[in-house]
């Protein structure tokens, strides 16, 4: 496993395990002990995914010892500010069943979010979280978070693939020492990617599939990935991408599939701030 040092010293996988749309506990816990019996370290998860337990119930029966894997999960809207915060961080922690957080991300960029960093900042000093980070910040308030802080976010976990390679918003991330993590690395399944000819050229020169050749893209960008999915032989498939490397020419035709925009989200609408908002994951 090919791993990045963030900006405080500790090693995360550059290839991971995300749980986003798996609600149902029995089905989550299976795809998650896949995932751990496939080789993945890296389990990404959320109070907002409704599954914290069932990932937690696979962690424990897995036997893998607790420093080998690298566990994240996000604090929600609902639960921003300082003292919900740590209330949250709490909940989250016993659904999970353990004694300490790898990672711990704001999930979105609403509601009292200096507050919620205020409480990650004290959670992160007594130890109980290794590194804590930001989710769908984009770098307008990136870097107001950093300017106004004392600690810098070690990841910044955001849509990109192929479709939107967030070009602009990785430079700044890397000019302020923030790892880029990529959710939905297969976007979605938007556009028919995985029925795109040049994805699909590429692979074939490879022996290789469409999603192989994507997540090896990723890697190749320095992007911390965590492909979703309950199939157990995609998720042997997805980790299977450590014995071939895209070439420049592979690169730069991928590089052509940009179109600079989400089509899954646009976190910049009034309407997407009230939807979020309006989400709630408790009573």
């Amino acid at each position: 496993m090919q791993k990045v040092i963030l900006n405080n010293g500790v090693e995360m996988p550059i290839l991971g395990f995300g749980v986003y749309q798996v609600p149902d506990p029995a089905q989550c816990e299976q795809s998650v002990s896949d995932a751990l019996e496939a080789g993945y370290r890296l389990i990404d998860t959320a109070a907002a995914y409704f599954n914290e337990e069932a990932v937690g119930a696979a962690i424990k029966k897995s036997g893998i010892p607790r420093e080998e894997l690298f566990i994240t999960t996000k604090l929600w809207i609902q639960d921003a500010g300082y003292e919900n915060a740590k209330k949250a961080f709490d909940v989250s922690l016993k659904k999970l069943g353990l004694d300490y957080l790898d990672l711990y991300l704001i999930h979105q960029p609403f509601n009292d979010y200096y507050g919620s960093w205020r409480a990650m900042e004290e959670l992160y000093k007594e130890g109980r979280i290794r590194a804590i980070g930001v989710s769908n910040f984009y770098p307008d308030r990136l870097v107001d978070l950093i300017l106004n802080n004392e600690v810098v976010p070690a990841v910044n976990q955001v849509e990109t693939h192929p479709f939107f390679q967030q070009k602009v918003a990785k430079n700044v991330m890397e000019e302020y020492g923030v790892q880029i993590q990529s959710w939905g690395p297969f976007a979605e399944g938007q556009k028919n990617i995985f029925q795109n000819e040049i994805l699909a050229v590429i692979g074939a020169k490879y022996g290789k599939s469409i999603a192989q050749v994507i997540l090896r893209w990723h890697i190749q960008r320095g992007v911390v990935s965590i492909p979703k999915s309950v199939h157990k032989e995609r998720i042997v498939e997805n980790f299977n991408v450590w014995d071939f490397a895209l070439s420049d020419d592979d690169m730069a035709a991928i590089a052509t599939m940009d179109i600079r925009k989400s089509e899954i989200i646009d976190h910049f609408t009034a309407d997407t701030a009230k939807m979020l908002n309006g989400w709630k994951i408790h009573e």
